[in-house]
């Protein structure tokens, strides 16, 4: 066992004294300013590096650092500008800090600290502004990732980030507190978190302001995130937030911008068909992380585990005449069938059947391939294809994924699930995006179905086509859109939207509109939204910044393009991304303090971690130190991060310790750690007894045995299995048959009535299940439906009535 991280002459670590968090959110935008203190106790200067992860849809804009009593600020220059200028610096003997984007992702982000003095200390600030994603339940999430998974890299790539399993009996070692400052237009209602907070403060008599905080001794252990209820949550709402006085006429932050939030309302008349066809393409990631649990409290399911129900879920509640077909992957992939097929009774068993034997076996994390598969086979003519994307995340090369998904387009629509803490938000919305479909995150004790199945009912609904938007201004103005066209909408489902304000209003009318036009399912569509041209006030520049943020991804993905006339494009992103101060592909942050001027003599003072013939690549890292490494498999093991985020670069080398607490591999009965390199295993841990366990528990879950049970066509048989879901035996169900009425009929009735009568907190979990079983009674033309109906409720001492059925 091996010590990671930045260690003392003892071989001991340096640990992070202290991270501090202040969050301020204004309705769907949050500012994150987090500071981290440390201190160099090495007897030499050193220069180290430290990854974490950012939201994706998140736009840094400032960092500095204050070192002794006198701060720096950072300044966003050109990429290579900014090498040269840290590397100069170092050499001459300043202190300096270079913080910028990763090569492979756009939520990776690597900040290089060159040059710090012995026994000295600093504080690094970095400050960034996100979007609000909408639930299920319509709270806006906010997210402080607490690690960063490993991004597995295949041999021979020459990518990645070198990982190691270490040991230290250390805890967390450093404090973090976190307060949050919560306005909104509307009524804040209530704010929740999985992690322990202080009682909720109203500002003000109207609850539109309020604080909170997150309770002191949190053991940073997992993400920390926040759930904030607004009264009329779907209501939609614009802000124009003034530009800057000082910036260069005509620019974007000189002039106002406004941000759309539209929540699109669809015809209820439309909504209630329910398609029957499509191609179903279900994609499971069976890596070797795969085998982690959901999450660190006790009882956690493994991600494999929940992964196996979801599926048997989904192909329960497939319609009949649709398509489907399901893939694994790790460092290699293979289908259950060679091309998608018909939904049959056959084909379900058959899949259901494999399903179950699914396990977390196959290696590495490789998406490419399968999707290159999926894309090169032919369409089924009528069936729109849907793509089921299943992954924890831990992919190298997204960048080249969502490219691949980008230029398939037009052939299908994605819907993608990050699973457990970690997982790339790059990767998991921008397939979604490119996509044109929806992304779900399962973190902590999140149930994975009822967001799938969230995720089935938009997969099931017509699609929305020919999006297009009209702007009207006052004359004398103009609106000029900054966020990529509309390409994905659904019910209930929020739409951001940027657009840069020009000129000056030559009337009394100070008020613009725009109208979202669309087809749904052969009907057009339109939606309107005034809003007034008034600035807010105390808004800053955080909607200039994520605008910028916008309109440069946009840039960067049409780059991408083969015939993109790239030096063009990458002008503008620089131009852009300095003009707002926020990151880029093509820029980086650069500090320089400047301090004795005396040349470096020899080398910095590099702490370099022997890889110890544990050839796993990847990463897994706080958020700039702000977590401790979290476990992936038994509590007590954890992966520790070196190295950096340059293509082409392996091996050790230095990194700073923010407090990387580290374990060590247990060696307990009936756990065993396999770690190999490339098209072989990469980790499996092979936990017997809690795989036991949880077959059990899933065994024994009784609506799950209920969903099981069903057949493809929506019946249930009458059989000894189907009764001891009701807590009956075969006999007693049998004698209670209403006259006249078949097994079979009587058997899905009941069924129907136990779900409506014992299940209805998971509805959405079952909805498309009881869908296909009332659509097979009515085909049935049963003759005393009533009296089946009362003499169930009797039977199963429920109170359900026939309407409720949907009967």
């Amino acid at each position: 066992m091996v010590n990671c991280g930045l260690l003392t002459d003892k071989n001991e670590p340096v640990h992070l004294k202290s991270v501090v968090v202040d969050l301020k959110v204004k309705g769907h935008v949050a500012t994150v300013s987090s500071t981290l203190q440390y201190v160099n106790e090495e007897e030499r200067p050193l220069e180290a590096l430290f990854v974490f992860p950012m939201p994706a849809e998140a736009a840094l804009c400032h960092f500095s650092a204050k070192i002794a009593d006198k701060e720096v600020m950072a300044k966003v220059q050109e990429k290579e500008k900014a090498r040269e200028e840290y590397d100069d610096a170092i050499a001459s003997g300043d202190q300096a800090f270079l913080l910028e984007e990763s090569d492979e992702s756009e939520d990776v982000f690597r900040l290089s600290v060159g040059s710090l003095p012995p026994a000295q200390s600093a504080a690094v600030t970095f400050i960034y502004v996100t979007e609000l994603s909408v639930q299920a339940d319509h709270a806006l999430r906010f997210c402080l990732p607490a690690v960063l998974n490993p991004r597995y890299t295949p041999p021979g790539t020459g990518g990645g980030i070198v990982s190691e399993i270490t040991s230290s009996p250390a805890g967390v070692p450093y404090s973090l507190s976190l307060t949050a400052h919560v306005s909104s237009p509307n009524p804040i209602t209530k704010v929740e978190s999985k992690c322990p907070l202080e009682p909720l403060m109203f500002l003000n008599a109207d609850h539109t302001n309020a604080k909170v905080s997150l309770s002191a001794g949190h053991m940073f252990d997992r993400d920390v995130e926040l759930f904030l209820y607004y009264q009329n949550a779907h209501q939609p709402t614009a802000i124009v937030e003034a530009g800057e006085p000082t910036a260069q006429p005509g620019t974007l932050m000189r002039d106002p911008v406004v941000m759309l939030s539209l929540y699109p309302e669809f015809p209820s008349a439309l909504m209630s068909s329910v398609t029957s066809c499509g191609e179903f393409v279900f994609i499971m990631d069976r890596s070797g992380s795969m085998g982690c649990p959901m999450h660190n409290g006790s009882g956690a399911q493994m991600r494999i585990a929940s992964a196996r129900d979801t599926l048997l879920l989904l192909l329960k509640s497939l319609p009949l005449g649709c398509y489907f077909n399901i893939y694994g992957f790790g460092s290699h992939y293979e289908s259950f069938f060679p091309k998608s097929v018909e939904y049959t009774q056959e084909t379900m068993d058959q899949a259901v059947k494999r399903v179950k034997e699914m396990e977390a076996d196959m290696g590495g994390t490789e998406i490419l391939q399968p999707l290159k598969h999926i894309y090169s086979q032919q369409c089924i003519p009528n069936q729109p294809r849907q793509v089921f994307m299943f992954t924890d995340g831990e992919v190298w090369n997204t960048k080249e994924v969502l490219s691949l998904v980008r230029n398939n387009a037009e052939s299908h629509r994605c819907f993608s699930f990050g699973i457990g803490e970690g997982a790339s938000t790059a990767l998991i919305t921008g397939m979604a995006q490119e996509g044109c479909g929806h992304a779900q995150f399962i973190t902590g004790t999140d149930r994975m179905q009822p967001k799938v199945m969230q995720s089935l009912r938009y997969a099931l609904q017509p699609a929305v086509v020919d999006i297009s938007e009209e702007w009207t201004v006052p004359v004398g103005m103009s609106a000029t859109r900054l966020s990529p066209p509309i390409n994905a909408l659904f019910q209930g489902q929020r739409a951001l939207i940027y657009a840069q304000l020009k000129g000056e209003s030559q009337s009394s009318d100070s008020e613009g509109t725009v109208t979202v036009k669309y087809r749904l399912a052969d009907q057009e569509v339109t939606n309107t939204l005034s809003y007034s041209l008034k600035p807010a006030e105390n808004t800053g520049l955080s909607i200039h910044r994520l605008a910028a943020r916008s309109l440069i991804r946009s840039l960067e993905r049409e780059e991408q393009n083969e015939g993109a006339e790239k030096e063009a494009l990458k002008a503008r992103v620089v131009e852009l991304s300095v003009q707002a101060g926020v990151s880029s592909s093509h820029t980086a942050f650069i500090a320089v303090h400047k301090g004795s001027g005396e040349a470096v003599k020899g080398p910095l003072l590099r702490r370099r971690v022997p890889t110890g013939g544990m050839p796993f690549m990847g990463a897994l890292t706080p958020l700039s130190g702000l977590g401790a490494m979290r476990s992936c498999t038994p509590p007590a093991m954890r992966l520790a991060h070196q190295g950096r985020l340059q293509k082409g670069v392996m091996g050790p080398v230095s990194m700073l310790a923010l407090g990387a607490a580290v374990g060590v591999v247990p060696q307990m009965g009936g756990a065993s750690l396999m770690v190999q390199r490339g098209g072989h295993k990469r980790m499996r841990v092979n936990l017997e007894e809690d795989s036991v366990e949880d077959r059990v528990k899933a065994v024994k879950d009784p609506l799950l045995q209920l969903i099981s049970l069903q057949k493809a066509s929506g019946c249930w048989e009458m059989d000894g299995a189907l009764a001891e879901v009701f807590g009956k035996t075969e006999e007693e169900v049998i004698k209670q048959t209403p006259v006249q009425v078949e097994k079979g009929v009587w058997a899905t009735i009941l069924a129907l009535i136990w779900l409506h009568g014992f299940k209805m907190d998971a509805q959405v979990e079952w909805q498309f299940v009881a869908m296909k079983a009332v659509t097979w009674i009515r085909n049935q033309k049963v003759v005393s439906l009533s009296e089946s109906v009362r003499v169930g409720n009797d039977l199963l001492g429920c109170q359900v009535k026939e309407e409720d059925l949907g009967l």
